[in-house]
């Protein structure tokens, strides 16, 4: 038997199969969120949403306007690139290994980029070694 989903608000999603029940074969085993009534035709901008007794036509609401993004603060951005420089390197000071000297100033000059006279409009990064 044919019976029609509905998602978390009721709204129409597709058609499933009601099982019959193996200890009640006069009973089906209707999936959660579903119901034998079928749902009416909508066209592309409507939905069918069923409210507990019946089935009710919506349009589709219209996508809501994302929030212009907040800027983001060039001193974040750059810590960030630092951080993630810096982290991509933290192999190197593992306790089983001595990092070279190239490699210590490449990290400390990392860690130093916020003293830079421009920071963070202008950085110079490190070259990494």
């Amino acid at each position: 038997m044919n019976v029609y989903q509905t998602n978390n608000d009721g709204v129409f999603v597709g058609i499933t199969t009601a099982d019959q029940d193996p200890i009640d074969a006069s009973n089906m085993l209707i999936p959660a969120g579903c119901v034998e009534t079928a749902p009416p035709t909508t066209t592309d901008e409507q939905l069918a949403r069923w409210d507990g007794t019946a089935w009710a036509v919506e349009d589709i609401p219209a996508p809501e306007a994302d929030p212009d993004d907040e800027p983001v603060d060039p001193a974040v951005t750059a810590r960030a690139e630092r951080d993630g420089l810096i982290a991509a390197t933290d192999w190197w000071a593992l306790s089983d290994r001595t990092m070279t000297a190239e490699q210590t100033a490449y990290r400390q000059a990392l860690r130093d980029i916020t003293d830079q006279a421009d920071f963070p409009t202008n950085i110079t990064w490190p070259t990494k070694p």
